[in-house]
């Protein structure tokens, strides 16, 4: 199997698990405790049925929007993810190029293994960081600032993550980052040459954005949950999130939201959009899913702030459903790190194509000439 032979998700999949190291390709496919939360993510969509117009002239459909307050040529976009440079040895480089190519919004992490300012330089396009609040409050503002200078257009903060998932896949596969060997792992990385040769040939491995600030995590053996759990700061609260909104003055939304009230909060401190995830299924199992909750937060505030959903998108009829029931645009992560994992820029660039064409084709089996046109009378709770 290669690159060619990939034309949905399952296909990125597949092949990722076959070029990374078991430890890596977990860290990207799993979740916390029971992953009944990440099964989840998806399988909501299912709940509800499209409900397609015919005869509509469909000749010229125009599926671009604006986001967090930039125009992009269709409703979706990469989440934020970290450390790129684990999947592929190009990392965010190969990302943020594919991204810009496609004309979309390209998220960029704290943890990233590549610079803002590198990147930055490579996407001219729209650009939106996710910052995390550390104890270091010193970090907080060296980021935004150094975000501004870089040209980025929106900036997130995510909210759910004050303490690491259980993420057990981890545990057991002996991931760390940077990769080590241990005796658990040591085959895995023997039958995969090809990711671990690049992995020592090419430069170190370091969380760039923080290097200057904290070792941890870049040149020790760390774990990100040991990362997140000693670098986070467990007491943010919505004052911090306000000023945090203030400091940039531009695009800001709060990534994780999940409740109504949150989203009101949310507005109140000046927010333009909130993302609505669960952080991929990767912190509180058990919790709702973004799709079953989008409709009642759409509802309470989706004539004053921009609703994007985040989790569980594998199809373009998943973003349909989505914009449907009020969604302004979506994200995607676990689906573009298997494309990066599997090919590199190419890989991403292909899944995006993939993804585009979808949306593209299902909006004129909808019969729906423009994104406008997706509201409540063209999807159904399944009975």
């Amino acid at each position: 199997m290669n690159l060619k032979d990939c034309h949905n998700y399952n296909d990125f999949r597949k092949l990722a698990k076959k070029k990374l190291p078991a430890p890596i390709f977990h860290y990207i496919d799993g979740g916390s405790d029971d992953e009944s939360t990440l099964k989840r993510n998806t399988d909501s969509f299912n709940n509800y049925d499209l409900i397609p117009s015919v005869l509509n002239d469909v000749s010229n459909v125009d599926i671009s929007t604006t986001v967090l307050g930039e125009k992009i040529d269709f409703p979706l976009f990469p989440s934020p993810t970290a450390m790129h440079r684990l999947y592929h040895h190009e990392g965010e480089r190969a990302s943020a190029r594919a991204v810009e190519k496609m004309r979309t919004i390209f998220g960029t992490s704290t943890m990233s293994t590549v610079s803002i300012e590198e990147i930055g330089e490579i996407n001219k396009g729209p650009k939106l960081f996710q910052l995390y609040i550390h104890k270091d409050r010193g970090l907080t503002d060296n980021l935004i600032e150094r975000c501004k200078n870089a040209n980025f257009t929106s900036m997130c903060l995510t909210v759910d993550t004050v303490v690491a998932g259980n993420r057990e896949r981890d545990k057991r596969t002996g991931f760390t980052t940077p990769p080590r060997l241990t005796l658990g792992s040591i085959l895995s990385f023997i039958l995969h040459p090809g990711w671990t040769i690049n992995n020592l040939i090419h430069e170190k491995f370091k969380l760039a954005n923080i290097v200057h600030m904290t070792q941890k995590g870049s040149t020790i053996d760390k774990s990100v949950i040991d990362y997140i759990n000693e670098q986070f700061d467990p007491a943010m609260n919505w004052n911090d999130a306000e000023y945090c909104v203030k400091k940039w003055n531009g695009p800001f939304a709060l990534k994780g939201v999940m409740s109504v009230e949150d989203a009101k909060k949310a507005i109140d401190i000046g927010c333009t959009a909130v993302i609505i995830s669960n952080h991929g299924g990767r912190q509180l199992d058990g919790s709702r899913s973004p799709f079953d909750q989008l409709s009642e937060i759409v509802d309470a505030v989706g004539d004053k702030i921009e609703v994007i959903l985040d989790g569980g998108v594998r199809r373009g009829t998943h973003v349909l459903k989505a914009l449907s029931l009020g969604a302004k645009a979506c994200s995607l992560g676990k689906g573009y790190l298997f494309a990066l994992a599997a090919g590199g820029q190419k890989g991403v660039e292909k899944l995006l194509e993939k993804m585009k064409a979808e949306i593209y084709r299902d909006m004129k089996l909808m019969g729906c000439k423009n994104l406008s046109e997706l509201n409540s009378s063209k999807i159904t709770l399944r009975k």
